[in-house]
């Protein structure tokens, strides 16, 4: 039989347009592999098998009668439970949303629909996609295909864990605290953090929620860098409003190959500590970058206060989870994200619980984010990446206790659980560009996977420089536990 669980999406259309596989046979072959195995992973929560099968003899239809559509024609993929899909609920894991059934896609759905992509499901997320860890009170809790007691990452743990088990042909995520980056590093794949604005955000959202969120973005995860670059030409481009006037163009990558790269290695900090082992990788990284003949050095630092820098980023930050619903709502989701019952909640109680920022204060962070912005270009004409950890470490245990009671061990002292935001932050805070890319596993068996960091809109670099890291140090690894059925 055809082995196709964990072929990249590329190589995937490329078989297709050989014509070695249709589209239905692909379709049937991975709605296989989740009956098989997603029981006890519980990736993909939304199916949506029947008009997936549908779409799936219209595509090779098409391409018998000569009218492939597009870049993904006959492309079997999933996407993130917050996205859209006409038909299909999007609830972020509330239990309020459970019957908010979309009536038209996203953006970026619809996107992926003209270019050929057949959609068979949407998977799992966290509530308000708000952990490091991807459960909630409708679908339950997804493992992580390295470890099922372990986590995948969150908020796009269902999208990772999904490709990491070769369930999908590839899947887009969201990111404002790593929710695109921190599940890809758990699960060993690749992922991509476009810069800010790039990727029109519209259907990714809650009833109500139009307007793009300040930091937050839509991007692509995938088994390849190739495949980040693909997906990256189909999502990325003009929001409905600015089309008119408004277009992107995002330049390609200036190196092409890694002795040509200028990289600066940022392996752990005071702020935020990295598991020893998470550290060692990236200096080893550095290492292999020298043999190579790259420009490296582990002491460069774009010149700021990383408390300041992070204190803007958690500024902004609170500032959309503030804002971002109702009082009311925001208050509830808070509770139920902390463990709390929120049922019995009075409006009077529900308005002094909820987080607000002033409009005030919002300004004043994002003026010092200016500041920072222009402290990041600087850097960057000097620096072509920067390589930076995930988080601290590899996926740990599954863990729901109330928020204020997590912590997360790294060299034998406890975290404060919320402290992984500030690998995330550095980069989220000044609207940069990061991939994620994986590096091999740690010693008990786990993938690592780092950032490879760029100046805004050099979103390319960052995926060059991972497509050729992968030709070094290797790329995809897949689980031995899900093998081809």
């Amino acid at each position: 039989m055809a082995q196709f669980a964990f072929q990249s999406a590329s190589e995937l259309t490329q078989q297709l347009r050989d014509g070695k596989v249709s589209s239905l046979e692909l379709v049937d072959y991975f709605i296989a592999r989740i009956e098989k195995y997603d029981g006890e992973i519980n990736a993909v929560v939304v199916r949506d098998f029947d008009r997936a099968r549908v779409a799936a003899r219209k595509s090779d239809e098409a391409r018998s009668a000569g009218n492939a559509q597009g870049r993904l024609h006959g492309l079997p993929m999933t996407i993130k439970e917050s996205y859209d899909i006409e038909g299909l609920p999007t609830t972020w894991g509330f239990e309020l949303f459970k019957d908010n059934i979309a009536t038209r896609d996203s953006h970026a759905v619809a996107k992926y629909k003209e270019e050929g992509a057949v959609f068979i499901g949407k998977t799992n997320v966290p509530v308000a996609l708000g952990d490091f860890q991807s459960y909630n009170p409708i679908y339950g809790t997804t493992g992580n295909p390295w470890d099922l007691e372990r986590t995948p990452g969150g908020s796009s743990g269902g999208a990772s864990a999904a490709l990491a088990a070769g369930l999908t042909g590839l899947e887009s995520g969201s990111d404002i605290g790593g929710s695109i980056r921190n599940p890809a590093h758990f699960c060993g794949v690749y992922g991509h953090k476009p810069t800010w604005g790039v990727v029109p955000p519209q259907g990714h959202g809650l009833p109500g929620m139009i307007a793009p969120t300040d930091i937050a973005v839509c991007g692509p995860l995938a088994r390849s860098a190739e495949d980040l670059e693909l997906a990256m030409g189909v999502m990325s481009g003009a929001e409905p409003l600015d089309k008119p006037g408004w277009q992107l163009n995002l330049p390609k990558s200036s190196r092409n190959s890694l002795s040509e790269f200028r990289v600066a290695i940022w392996p752990t900090d005071a702020k935020c500590p990295v598991d020893a082992e998470v550290e060692a990788r990236a200096l080893e990284l550095g290492d292999t970058l020298r043999k190579l003949g790259a420009t490296v050095s582990d002491r460069a630092r774009p010149d700021f206060d990383v408390a300041r820098e992070h204190a803007t980023y958690l500024t902004t930050l609170h500032s959309i989870l503030g804002a971002s619903f109702t009082p009311e709502q925001r208050a509830k989701s808070q509770m139920i994200a902390n463990g709390s019952d929120a049922t019995d909640m009075s409006d009077e109680a529900v308005s002094h619980r909820a987080i607000v920022l002033s409009h005030r204060e919002w300004l004043a962070a994002n003026n010092e984010r200016e500041r920072l912005r222009y402290i990041w270009q600087d850097f960057f004409n000097d620096w072509d990446i920067l390589i930076c950890p995930q988080t601290s470490t590899p996926a740990f245990p599954h863990d729901h206790r109330p928020f204020a009671e997590r912590t997360l061990p790294v060299n034998g002292t406890d975290q404060n659980y919320l402290d992984q935001l500030f690998w995330a932050g550095v980069v989220t805070a000044s609207y940069l560009p990061s991939t994620v890319f994986p590096t091999g596993p740690s010693s008990k068996g786990l993938p690592i996977g780092l950032q490879a960091v760029s100046g805004e809109y050099r979103d390319y670099t960052c995926i060059e420089f991972a497509k050729l890291m992968a030709k070094e140090i290797g790329g995809f690894r897949a689980p031995e536990k899900y093998p081809e059925v």
